[in-house]
């Protein structure tokens, strides 16, 4: 099968689209014939080998978390799923930009959702719905009736957070650049920009209290959102664990749970949530896929088959 992966760590000229070995189901897992993936942050801090010393690679890696696929194996006590379901999904840290990809975490894509939006999905998903748990587990067990200010509310997970969270009852306030304040107030938030000032900008649209935050983007903001919550344990990050170690705030990280991906794909379903995709690439322009994710260019799809 045609993979993109790279033999050493380096800058995103070390990819090269090449033959690679079939994965193939095992327990617990489905195979999907891949259509798209997209790229996440993970993958070019895992390419570039700044991640080395903590998660050492096998290499060559293939490079990708995320993917969506056709399903054509069916891995020993697997239920709910057959040959032939399109599914969006989670494989391990670095293995899915390829023609075949193993997913240990998954979901049937909603029908309302195109190729590229499913494939943008699955580690957002995951991500944010972690993310929206914890916070709701501090609160009683619901975010319903919540204020949640969510930081880098334009961006992939961000997007997500503020779908996923409205969906759940919540009142959410997005933060974003100048340029995405009509792209957050058309998902259902409370719009205002990010930096200095922010608190006061804050009290403005919600003038009782913030109940909780969501740090999804990386910035330096963490101590702000702690500050403007007036509680550490009620603020989540999922860039930010030095940070979040510092201040006494939680630190969540994606895991691969279906019931995850699930519970985000039904509010895909109810028109909710659309996962953003800004960039759309071939497998062919995986080098430029990672120079445009690494260079701020937003989310990243690649396709790998019509």
């Amino acid at each position: 099968m045609r993979a993109a992966r790279y033999h050493s760590y380096g800058a995103p000229d070390v990819l090269v689209v090449e033959d690679a070995p079939e994965p193939h189901a095992v327990p617990g897992s489905v195979r999907i014939a891949v259509q798209a993936v997209s790229v996440n942050p993970i993958d070019f801090l895992l390419r570039s080998g700044r991640l080395k010393d903590a998660v050492p690679l096998e290499l060559p890696a293939i490079t990708g978390r995320d993917a969506v696929g056709v399903v054509d194996e069916v891995g020993d006590g697997v239920e709910g799923v057959q040959v032939g379901d399109v599914v969006f999904g989670l494989g391990g840290l670095a293995d899915t930009t390829a023609e075949y990809a193993v997913l240990t975490a998954w979901s049937v894509v909603p029908e309302q959702w195109t190729t590229e939006q499913a494939a943008a999905a699955g580690l957002a998903a995951s991500t944010a719905q972690a993310a929206l748990d914890a916070l709701a587990n501090l609160a009683g067990g619901s975010l319903d009736g919540t204020t949640l200010l969510v930081e880098g509310a334009s961006g992939a997970v961000g997007t997500a957070a503020v779908a996923l969270a409205l969906a759940a009852g919540a009142t959410v306030i997005g933060t974003g650049s100048q340029a995405n304040q009509e792209h957050l107030r058309a998902l259902g938030a409370l719009a205002t920009t990010y930096g200095e000032g922010l608190a006061g900008r804050i009290a403005e649209l919600a003038p009782g209290s913030v109940d909780a935050a969501f740090h999804s983007a990386p910035s330096d903001s963490l101590p702000a959102l702690v500050d403007i919550v007036g509680d550490a344990a009620r603020v989540v990050t999922v860039v930010d664990t030095e940070g979040a170690a510092r201040l006494g705030a939680l630190s969540v990280n994606a895991r691969n749970d279906s019931d995850l991906l699930d519970r985000a794909a039904a509010v895909g379903r109810a028109g909710g949530w659309t996962p953003r995709v800004d960039q759309v690439v071939t497998l062919d322009d995986a080098q430029r896929a990672h120079e445009l994710a690494e260079g701020g260019g937003g989310k990243i799809v690649l396709t790998v088959r019509g």
